[in-house]
């Protein structure tokens, strides 16, 4: 998309974290985000990549790369305690980090990966929800956008550990959401269905074909969409969902 067809929110004056924003959905969230006029800090357990993207994006407004490890609480701490100094506030937060471990049946599933994940996924997202939100509290408005996945609503078959921690984004959204209705705090998630990041590499091609062949549109959903959505969710002019969970599955399940 010309970046002059974009349509810009007008987000000057905040601040935002994207987590795994080095690369895929959070790179383009991020990219997004500066574009309407925010300051993002790229918050990724991949330093090198992490900045490199800072210095790319840098052109285009105030970025900071910042190495963590969502699973080491304290470090989470002093990322948000980093961020916070750095830009004075933080507004917006986008949990965007995670993996999609192997693709067999549960019975066979390596007791150490299925951990993994859900740690990565829930547990990692949890970190750093709960290290930013006394920060965001200072002040009487704030975003809070997970990505989950179709998975977390229908359940993808041999990915028992993926399906099982995005279901938990969702309810950990809805219930958050309501927690800070009266905050000025919005907590919404997006339910991404297939779409082409590097995480694919991660499935097994035929698990990416019938996953894909799930979509009535009939292809995988690019990650410029998933932003737009997103940043919408981040912006002022999402002002009445709290604890929502929006479809961007292609119509695979509209719910």
């Amino acid at each position: 998309m010309p970046e002059n067809s974009l349509n810009r929110y007008d987000l000057n004056g905040k601040s935002a974290i994207v987590t795994g924003a080095a690369r895929g959905i959070g790179c383009a969230v991020a990219e997004r985000l500066l574009a309407s006029g925010a300051a993002v800090a790229i918050w990724d357990v991949d330093a090198a990549a992490a900045r490199a993207t800072a210095e790319r994006l840098g052109a285009h407004g105030q970025v900071l790369a910042i190495d963590v490890e969502l699973l080491d609480y304290a470090r989470v701490e002093r990322a948000a305690a980093d961020t916070a100094k750095a830009f004075g506030h933080v507004d917006i937060l986008v949990n965007n980090a995670g993996i999609a471990g192997p693709s067999m049946p549960l019975w066979q599933y390596p007791l150490d990966e299925w951990r993994r994940v859900v740690d990565v996924d829930l547990i990692g997202l949890f970190h750093a929800t709960r290290a930013v939100l006394p920060i965001m509290l200072r002040q009487p408005w704030g975003r809070v956008v997970n990505v989950a996945s179709v998975a977390g609503k229908e359940g993808n078959p041999n990915m028992t550990a993926y399906s099982a921690a995005k279901a938990g984004v969702i309810a950990l959204t809805k219930s958050l959401g309501k927690e800070l209705a009266s905050s000025g705090i919005l907590v919404n998630c997006v339910t991404p269905s297939t779409v082409a990041t590097e995480i694919l590499k991660q499935f097994s091609p035929e698990q990416v074909r019938a996953n894909t062949a799930k979509i009535p549109l009939a292809r995988p959903g690019t990650v410029e969409e998933v932003a737009n959505m997103i940043v919408w969710l981040c912006s002022t002019e999402c002002s009445f969902s709290t604890g929502a969970v929006f479809d961007l599955s292609g119509g695979r399940c509209t719910y």
